[in-house]
């Protein structure tokens, strides 16, 4: 039983068993990366060129010196021993071993995969997963992606796969991967492969087991071997040793034969010197491809190695493989009657728990979008390994690495050393953590996987990863970029969610997380507030382009620009440490003196924000209703930009509410505090909390946004003609597309105006878009913030939605309509189309596609078609978070019941 007395599933069990410590259940997970090349963590060029130092072209010959890659894969927790999918049609100038997709500067609007691959399934504890990539019959077209997208301008759109007509006629494989643990170390693997196509067709399925090279960079590395162990008539078993990992044993039901070859750098091929060893990294693509029977080992011996199976495949038919990788040597019959009845189970297990997850009613599309949201989650985790000093002094055993690299990217983070499971954004396009990223990823793992998605929150504070000042790390790109600060409000969600769901309040989680985001907190006002105005500056934020001019590099002549959402973040900030303190105090009196800090803090960028007191300009425009940032000029003239896009409305996340004013309540020292400020300081604060108390629990209100200030902005953001779509809040005001915003600086103009789809400017290399698609994240925080006004104000407070509609509405049902216009993106229409495919016929209409979701980066401002990312549940799974909340809200609770799901303070 769990805390909330509800029978435990079994996947409950198995991650219960992997929290205390009794089971390794997530010894073994998809923590292989999607792609390795053209990272950061491989490049070592002189002037940080990653995508051209190591290109997929060198990807299947050079040995990675800080990750692995591929299709479907697998890896135990430090990423030693890998396994994943290897294909050939017979047609490929290459061997099919990882993802293909377009770099930065190849693709029209930035770097891109060209690939269809699909996260079926997931739970977890990875006892259960399934993943389906599609595989042309026909050559693929490398060249023909490179060169029509290079001919293509910012204003067409991008040129897919699908575009090249090498999926016509349905000439192509479904290749199904599914995996299914016996025990922690004990996974059996079941491979199908459809043949779509008219015709019987041959396939050349080659699973593949390999270590990761870890002997190659520094002298006397222990090097680990994969053998042959058993042979008997339909079956032959791998032995792979390794020195910390111990032995493992690969069964293969029935190959055509095993080939072997090393996992170490062809140098022949790329740099035209010998190679160490006759037998490398593309050894068994030679052989398949070319024939060349020399490049294997016929000793049957090497650190990596290929199970070959020759399928041919009729027409409309299917074949399954059959393996198990296991830490069992003895096993007799591996692939007995057990062996699919343990594929039944698991997948009957799966089915238990995410209907405990999520016991409501729902239609079954939905509860579909919602699986598959969580399966993306779970799939795009990684073992992340980068060491920021070994890469920066290079290796014993390689050539020095430039000496341009000592003052080049991220050399003031070598104290950086990572060696963790992360939950990655998308493991092709961003297989990186993201500090806010993550944020949001923990948050919907929180439903799913509390202890996971507490892991992942506290791994960014620990001293190898936080610097010394207290910053931490944005990407591996530029670690010292700086992104909204959310980590407190994931935290506080995390926090409640766990409590909600399983019954258990984790107040060490909270406190070591509060202790750390202090440091945090500090460096924000130390680095981030120039003048110590409180009114904060950040760059771009993490939201790109959405400005007339790249924000990280400031305004082209020079000055500050001081922005609305910087400073809403840290108002935000203030808040939720502020709700983190009391939660503490309830057991620890001393936090009630933090709270009072925080209270005194927020109440300072208020006032600064707003311009209360008029000592300095502020960013609140009454007469447009909004929030707008404001340009000081070297010469100390203040301009301000009139830009109608989501940093303006940021500053409304920075909201709390609870009631605290009442005598004999607890917290009696923050209550003291706060009613000197309102007396003393009632100016400031009048403008920025209500302090009528309201509701059955006599709340007060801590906003930026008092009643006027929200009515106002509201009436923008529920505006069809500017920021409402039928699929969310576009991040730029649609008003832009006739009216765009221009400022001049010297000769040159700078322009902002509403892009719905992909973008036309190079900033930040053309692969984002916040000028004017819907990106979930930012509509996420509103539909809370919405509904945290909700409780405060009740139904009294009333909004036309959508504006000139005439329909006057809650604050809550504002943000119900908002939350199903989301989630409508995924789900089918009346007419059986998902808007999330736009005019993608073939995922609208064909039975093999039609029912394959896709969790893009971010949506059409118009018509919610899925654009840049294509497999980015690194925020998109936020999806999963609203229809949590709405089939608790279809179960009948009021809102009011539903509080404490949505971060109220209790």
């Amino acid at each position: 039983m769990n805390a909330n007395n509800i029978e435990m599933t079994e996947e409950e069990k198995r991650l219960e068993a992997a929290r205390d410590g009794t089971a390794p259940w997530r010894l073994w997970g998809p923590y292989l990366s999607e792609r390795q090349w053209g990272t950061v963590r491989e490049d070592y060029s002189p002037y940080g060129t990653a995508w051209d130092y190591f290109p997929h072209d060198h990807a299947r010959s050079r040995a990675y010196r800080w990750g692995e890659d591929g299709i479907a894969g697998i890896s135990d927790d430090k990423q030693l021993l890998c396994f994943a999918l290897t294909l050939w049609n017979g047609c490929d100038p290459i061997l099919k071993e990882r993802l293909f997709g377009l770099t930065a500067n190849e693709g029209n609007h930035g770097e891109d995969v060209k690939e269809y691959y699909f996260y079926v399934d997931n739970v977890p504890s990875h006892a259960y997963m399934k993943y389906l990539y599609k595989y042309p019959q026909g050559a693929y077209p490398y060249n023909d992606l490179v060169e029509t997208n290079r001919k293509r301008n910012r204003y067409e759109f991008e040129y897919e796969l699908l575009d090249t007509g090498i999926f016509n006629n349905d000439r192509y494989y479904d290749v199904f991967i599914e995996y299914a643990k016996v025990a922690p170390d004990d996974l059996l693997i079941q491979i199908t492969v459809a043949n779509r196509g008219p015709e019987t067709a041959t396939l050349h399925l080659l699973p593949t087991l390999w270590f990761r090279n870890t002997w190659s960079w520094k002298f006397g590395s222990e090097k680990p071997s994969i053998t042959i162990d058993k042979k008997t008539d339909h079956m032959q078993v791998l032995k792979a040793s390794h020195s910390n990992l111990g032995d493992y044993w690969l069964y293969c039901d029935d190959p055509d034969a095993i080939l072997f070859t090393e996992n170490e750098t062809n140098k022949q091929r790329l740099f035209h010197v010998s190679n160490d060893s006759p037998y490398v990294k593309d050894g068994i693509n030679e052989y398949i491809v070319h024939g060349r029977h020399d490049a294997v080992n016929p000793g049957n011996r090497g650190t990596k190695a290929a199970v070959h199976y020759q399928l041919q495949i009729g027409g409309g038919e299917s074949k399954v493989i059959n393996l198990r990788l296991s830490k069992n040597s003895g096993l007799s019959h591996p692939f007995d009657t057990d062996f699919d009845d343990s594929f039944a189970q698991r997948i009957k297990e799966a089915d238990s728990f995410y209907q405990r997850i999520t016991p409501g009613p729902l239609p079954d599309d939905m509860r579909k979008v919602q699986r598959n949201a969580f399966a993306g989650l779970l799939w795009n985790k990684q073992c992340y390994h980068f060491n920021v000093h070994d890469w920066l002094e290079g290796d014993p055993a390689q050539p020095p690495p430039p000496q341009e690299r000592k003052e080049g990217r991220n050399c003031h983070w070598s104290f950086l050393d990572a060696y963790d499971i992360f939950s990655m954004p998308d493991k092709w396009e961003f297989p990186w953590f993201a500090a806010w990223d993550l944020s949001f990823q923990a948050t919907s793992l929180a439903i799913i996987d509390p202890e996971f998605a507490k892991n992942q929150l506290f791994l960014l504070t620990h001293s190898w990863y936080i610097s010394a000042q207290g910053q931490l790390p944005a990407y591996e790109w530029s670690f010292s970029d700086v992104n909204p600060p959310v980590q407190a409000w994931a935290a506080l969600r995390v926090y409640h969610l766990e409590h909600e769901i399983y019954g258990r309040k984790d107040r060490a989680f909270l406190e070591r997380m509060f202790q750390k985001l202090v440091m945090n907190f500090t460096w924000w006002v130390n680095k981030k507030d120039v003048d110590g105005r409180n009114i904060f500056e950040g760059g771009f934020l993490g939201l790109d382009n959405i400005g007339a001019f790249d924000r990280t590099l400031g305004p082209p002549t020079g000055g500050m620009l001081m922005q609305p959402d910087a400073t809403g973040w840290m108002g935000m900030y203030c808040l939720m440490l502020l709700e983190m303190a009391l939660a503490l105090a309830e057991e620890n009196k001393v936090y009630e003196d933090m709270a009072t800090t925080f209270f005194e803090h927020f109440v300072s960028i208020a006032d600064a924000i707003n311009n209360v007191t008029g000592l300095r300009e502020g960013l609140w425009d009454n007469e447009k209703g909004f929030y707008y940032g404001l340009l000081q000029t070297p010469q100390g003239k203040f301009w301000t930009m009139y830009q109608d896009n989501f940093i303006g409305i940021i500053p409304l996340f920075a909201i709390a509410s609870h009631e605290l004013l009442q005598p004999g309540k607890i917290f009696p020292n923050y209550r003291e505090r706060f009613l000197w400020f309102v007396k003393n300081r009632s100016k400031m604060v009048e403008t920025i909390a209500a302090l009528d108390p309201q509701g059955s629990k006599e709340r007060i209100l801590l906003s930026f946004a008092d009643f006027t200030k929200l009515s106002k902005m509201l009436k923008k953001i529920l505006d069809e003609d500017q920021f409402l779509s039928p699929y969310g809040i576009r991040a730029v005001s649609k008003i832009h597309s006739q009216h765009p915003f221009i400022i001049k600086f010297g000769d040159k103009l700078f322009k902002l105006d509403y892009e719905p789809a992909e973008s036309t400017t190079t900033l930040f290399g053309g692969n984002s878009n916040w000028r004017g698609p819907i990106w979930f994240p930012l509509n996420f925080l509103l539909v809370e913030t919405l509904k945290r006004f909700h409780y405060y104000y009740g139904d009294e407070f009333k909004v036309e939605c959508p504006v000139g509609s005439g329909k006057m509405v809650t604050l809550w049902e504002v943000a119900n309509e908002l939350s199903c216009r989301l989630i409508n993106i995924f789900l089918k229409d009346k007419n059986g189309r998902r808007p999330v495919y736009g005019g993608l016929e073939k995922f609208q209409n064909d039975p093999h596609w039609r029912d394959c979701i896709f969790f893009h980066e971010y949506y059409h401002g118009d018509n919610g078609a899925g654009l840049g990312a294509s497999n980015q549940t690194g925020w998109s799974a936020l999806v999963a978070n609203l229809i949590h909340s709405y089939s608790r809200h279809e179960s009948k609770k009021s809102p009011q019941e539903l509080e404490q799901e949505f971060l109220g303070y209790v």
